[in-house]
């Protein structure tokens, strides 16, 4: 399918912004290949009709795809940049609360001139029996000193000195030199002792635990001065500390931030945004509307050629169109091939009955049989009528089997919406309904079902057809089945429950007898090769 299309500039922004202009017209071929696309096309006649349908299709699916934009929500984000800039004040005011509290606590602990750790290894070292003067009363005491063991060691009665001086030989020399000795190193001893000795207040250790005092006490005061500098800093009392200099900055961001977000000032981001969101939206609606507009036109002109349609002689035109689009692609399927005879004159002269012709592929159980398919869209026909017009039908087209297609809008009262009167049957068919379907494809397959039994038969091909009739009967007791569903649903609300356990039993059954029958066409084909 090709014409020129006269489409609106907006719907080909690429070409616009490529060639600064748009052609008067656009050729363009496709090929439809989807089944409801198909479906509704068939239903106008080809040519001019059909393309103008196709046309008028392809510009309302433009239009609706240009309408898909997504629009910002304006309430969402403010009320979302609210809930962050709340968020992030609560956090860095519990954050600087808690930074204030650990640093306080951590240098209380360490510097606290009462029970701080610093203060508290202090006196260990230098207090009365502490690790220092217990270092040197063990370095330089009276008796287990190591300097008393040195000597000892080097002097003493068992150190070799002692042993070549012997007693026995210079008794008065080693004594008037142990007595010098020991006088000696009791005088340095006690002196050193007086040095490292509290009670002395001029001795070393008393001079050097007053200067470490002075310089702790020295320490400590500047240290608490720092540590009362520091907590100023982090306190919010102080105009001029850090924490609220930090506070005042983030109240002068946080204040900023709100004033783009508000919609009282009118040059904010937001009152901006929604500006242009708004102008947005008063095009979409202009859009929406012209659209809208467009739609109707369209429908509106769609019903309008739809009614000329039906009250013009095309309609059935139309009808037959549907019924051999409908019949060219079940038989496709199943590797038959249908044959648009009806403007052509058959085996009668000047006889032109008969619309369309299956003949069954050689795949088939039949191969070469013939089905003649008459479909009809106009009041007059009743059964009777049908029942003649399709038997000259088969006769004028060399046809086993015969089916007539009613239009369900002309149908007559009563009729079932499939039935079967010997090798003729009778079906109820609206092209615009897909609920009526099954009861078109049931009548082709019982069709063709006719066709294999009297292949058989003619070749006396002993076959049990028991199975093949049961399924035909079954079909056509399912078929009135569902035309007394379907009256249901029409004129009784309230057994709904009822009507949507028959459509189950029924369609069930249906689709059961259905399978069935193929199956058993299956079978038979088997059967009719292996006897060949």
């Amino acid at each position: 399918m090709s014409e020129a299309l006269n489409v609106p500039r907006e719907l080909f922004p690429r070409v616009v912004a490529t060639e600064g202009h748009l052609p008067f017209g656009l050729p363009l071929e496709l090929k439809v290949d989807d089944p409801d696309t198909i479906r509704e096309l068939t239903t106008f006649r080809e040519g001019e009709p059909r393309e103008r349908f196709a046309l008028n299709a392809l510009r309302i699916g433009v239009l609706a795809l240009r309408q898909a934009r997504g629009q910002i929500d304006a309430d969402l984000v403010r009320r979302e940049s609210e809930r962050l800039l709340s968020e992030l004040n609560s956090k860095l005011g519990s954050h600087a609360q808690t930074v204030h509290e650990c640093v306080a606590d951590s240098l209380k602990q360490y510097f606290d001139p009462k029970d701080g750790r610093l203060q508290e290894r202090i006196d260990r070292l230098i207090g009365r029996d502490g690790e220092l003067e217990t270092m040197l009363r063990r370095q330089i005491g009276d008796r287990d000193s190591q300097l008393t063991k040195t000597l000892s060691a080097h002097v003493g009665a068992e150190s070799p000195l002692m042993r070549v001086l012997s007693p026995d030989q210079s008794r008065g020399v080693l004594a008037a030199i142990r007595e010098a000795v020991e006088q000696q190193l009791g005088a340095q001893r006690d002196q050193v002792l007086n040095q490292f000795s509290l009670d002395n207040k001029e001795g070393a250790l008393t001079r050097f635990i007053a200067e470490l005092s002075q310089q702790q006490n020295s320490l400590s005061g500047d240290l608490q001065v720092k540590i009362d500098r520091m907590v100023r800093e982090f306190t919010l009392d102080e105009k001029d500390s850090a924490l609220s200099k930090l506070v005042h900055r983030v109240d002068d961001a946080h204040q900023k931030i709100a004033s783009q977000f508000s919609l009282d000032n009118d040059g904010s981001a937001l009152a901006r945004m929604k500006s242009e969101l708004q102008t947005l939206i008063n095009e979409h609606r202009q859009d929406s509307q012209r659209f809208q507009s467009e739609i109707r036109e369209v429908l509106a002109g769609m019903a309008t050629r739809r009614q000329e349609i039906q009250r013009s002689t095309r309609h059935g035109d139309e009808f037959d169109q549907a019924v051999f689009a409908f019949i060219q692609h079940e038989s496709q399927g199943r590797g038959d091939i249908a044959t648009c005879v009806g403007t052509t004159t058959g085996l009668i002269n000047n006889c032109k009955k008969g619309d369309t012709l299956i003949e069954l592929g050689p795949e088939s159980a039949a191969p070469g049989q013939r089905i003649v398919i008459e479909a009809k869209e106009v009041q007059q026909y009743q059964l009777a009528d049908a029942r003649e017009y399709i038997e000259l039908a088969r006769k004028n087209r060399g046809a086993l089997v015969g089916v007539f297609v009613y239009s369900k809008r002309t149908a007559p009262e009563g009729l079932d919406p499939l039935q079967r009167i010997g090798n003729d049957i009778f079906v109820a068919w609206d092209a615009e309904d897909a609920l009526s379907d099954p009861y078109f494809r049931a009548a082709i397959l019982l069709a063709r079902a006719l066709c294999v039994r009297q292949r058989f038969e003619e070749q006396s091909v002993k076959v049990d057809f028991t199975d093949i009739e049961r399924a035909i009967l079954m079909v056509e007791k399912q078929a009135g089945s569902l035309e007394e569903i379907e009256k249901w649903t029409k004129t009784i609300q309230s057994n709904s429950e009822k009507i949507l356990d028959r459509i189950r039993v029924s369609r069930n059954n249906f689709e059961r007898q259905v399978a069935l029958l193929s199956e058993k066409t299956q079978s038979l084909k088997a059967a009719l090769h292996s006897e060949a």
